[in-house]
């Protein structure tokens, strides 16, 4: 199943102040920062990288879940339903609390291009 467009144009508009590189993974879009994944969507849900502090806190709130794609949640991450991403003031928060995290992040090399020089 491919991201929700009306949630992807939405991310896309909160995400346009930020210096972002879009990518498909998991099936959906993601919004990386510096190499890191930050902000993305998987079926209808926002994805978040917000650290293991910010995700305990999270998860506290109605529509937050663990990040659980394999059967094992990933420590740092979140699901945010629908309903917890309706309006604008929602998503641009939590695209906030996932860049603010993403800045704490080293920056990743760009990856190999897989060719190696001839000698």
């Amino acid at each position: 199943m491919h991201s929700d467009p009306k949630l992807t144009e939405r991310l896309r508009l909160a995400a346009d102040k930020s210096p972002f590189t879009e990518r498909i993974m998991f099936g959906g879009v993601a919004f990386f920062l510096n190499g890191n994944m930050c902000v993305g969507i998987y079926h209808d849900s926002l994805v978040l990288r917000i650290g293991e502090e910010q995700a305990a806190k999270a998860l506290k709130k109605t529509h937050v879940r663990p990040m659980d794609i394999t059967g094992k949640p990933m420590r740092g991450w979140v699901f945010v339903a629908p309903p917890g991403c309706k309006t604008k003031r929602q998503l641009d928060n939590w695209v906030a609390i996932a860049i603010n995290f993403a800045m704490t992040l080293p920056a990743k090399k760009k990856p190999a291009t897989g060719r190696k020089k001839k000698k």
